[in-house]
């Protein structure tokens, strides 16, 4: 797996909603706000399950209804296709139960 090109950057990266690049790091992140607890840890759960499927596991970390995530490749020490597809993943299982910031 090797790190996206600058091409593919430029071209994927604007398109992931709400993400970000991690200053410091070749990563991204995002927050998801959910209604509460259950809705944020339900989401983690499937998104849990996508993961592991995929063999690529996010960083994360869930405070009541919030849900920070940091996505990186650790084998290609940067982002790459798997960060991209499983943003997107969060992104769909999300639609339609975070809240607006």
């Amino acid at each position: 797996m090797n790190p996206l090109t600058d091409a593919e950057r430029a071209d994927i990266l604007p398109a992931l909603d709400g993400w970000a690049l991690v200053e410091g790091r070749d990563a991204i992140r995002k927050r998801f706000v959910f209604d509460d607890f259950n809705a944020a840890f339900a989401w983690m759960t499937r998104i849990a399950l996508v993961a592991e499927q995929m063999n690529h596991h996010p960083e994360w970390t869930n405070v009541y209804n919030k849900v920070d995530v940091t996505l990186a490749t650790h084998e290609a020490k940067g982002l790459t296709r798997r960060d991209v597809e499983l943003a997107q993943r969060m992104d769909q299982f999300a639609a339609g139960l975070v809240k607006e910031r």
